[in-house]
């Protein structure tokens, strides 16, 4: 919205500074971070006194989980709130780019709010059926993949790139947008897996969405992808004001998520950080480096998959619970050394994928 105070510049004066993404991404980056600190400790009080008892636990969980109960959750709303706040307010809305991921965002988070509704109304942690929040997502997937091949530009439209080899493009045809639609989906779902224990999910999230941060604003850059030798993607710079947004508003959150946690994210949160990520990915044409930069993400889903395939055709499992942070719990790792752990892991992976655009 703030970028139309540029029809009032002259090319040198105070206006102008809104013609750059950098001036508005670290605008949108305060509000966001202000958002969260004025509106957090409200916000928390209204969970606190509509949601009674706060998120179920789960008795087969890990034992220390059960100290947790009485914690509201759905504070995603703190982190969605504050990024799509500063979006709209800093960052070009007639970007087909910042459109997209507002609306993977928001949609998933209509997701994930249903879902911790249904969970605190019934004070059960069954919540909305996997079934259909898998089809809603695959639904709103599918619109986000075709909206952004739609803008992709014609030599882009279609095709999957991959890090490290210079051009390398291979035509997907119409399987690419089932693929995009797997990979917003399973970001998605990865984030929310992640989501188990105070802090855990929101620093990587935060930390992988400044590294695709970079990758948006390097692939929207000609001159930037004419030297690194990467496919240019005109116009999604702007994501990188998105993205500001989110880690401000993700530290506000952070604040109060901090252990011992004041409020959950929930799936409110988990669902649209998660999908957020996928569609920023797509946007950019680095579908494969986001398993790097969110290898943790990865991991985390892939335990589980390996935990319950393998239990159904042995009986036995593979890990002492699954996802994998609830495994090292029970190993005896306190809660903060798995969170730290975890975020170092994040940072390094992030680190790997952002040498991709100079690995060629």
């Amino acid at each position: 919205m703030l970028y139309w105070l540029t029809a009032l510049s002259d090319g040198g004066d105070f206006f102008n500074l809104f013609r750059y993404i950098t001036f508005r991404a670290g605008g949108a980056f305060m509000t966001a971070l202000i958002f969260g600190f004025f509106f957090g400790r409200p916000l928390i009080d209204v969970l606190r006194r509509t949601q009674g008892k706060g998120q179920p636990i789960r008795n087969d969980g890990p034992e220390g989980h059960l100290a947790k109960a009485g914690t509201p959750t759905m504070g995603g709303l703190l982190i969605v709130g504050a990024l799509v706040t500063s979006t709209l307010l800093w960052a070009r809305l007639d970007n087909a780019y910042v459109l997209l991921v507002l609306f993977v965002t928001l949609a998933f988070g209509l997701i994930g709010f249903a879902d911790d509704y249904a969970k605190v109304s019934k004070q059960n942690v069954a919540g909305v059926s996997g079934k259909i929040r898998l089809l809603l997502g695959f639904c709103i997937a599918a619109l986000a993949s075709a909206w952004a091949t739609w803008f992709h530009p014609p030599e882009l439209q279609l095709q999957l790139a991959f890090p490290v080899f210079k051009d390398a493009l291979v035509n997907m045809s119409f399987l690419f947008i089932p693929f995009a639609m797997i990979v917003i989906v399973g970001s998605a779902n990865a984030v929310n897996l992640t989501d188990g224990l105070d802090g855990l999910a929101i620093m990587p999230v935060m930390i992988a969405a400044s590294a695709l941060a970079v990758i948006a604003y390097t692939v929207g850059r000609v001159d930037f992808t004419e030297y690194l030798d990467v496919h240019y993607v005109p116009g999604t710079g702007e994501i990188a004001v998105f993205v500001a947004g989110l880690v401000g508003g993700g530290l506000g959150f952070l604040w109060y998520n901090a252990p011992p946690a004041a409020v959950f994210m929930g799936d409110t949160g988990s669902l649209a950080l998660g999908g957020a990520l996928g569609a920023i990915a797509v946007a950019t044409k680095h579908e494969i480096v986001l398993a790097i930069i969110g290898g943790l993400f990865v991991v985390e889903a892939l335990s589980v998959i390996i935990q319950v395939g393998y239990f159904k055709r042995t009986g036995k499992r593979v890990f002492l619970m699954a996802p994998i942070h609830h495994h090292y719990e029970k190993k005896g790792w306190s809660e903060p050394q798995i969170v730290i752990r975890f975020w170092i892991i994040s940072l390094i992976l992030a680190m790997v994928g952002l040498a991709t655009l100079k690995l060629r």
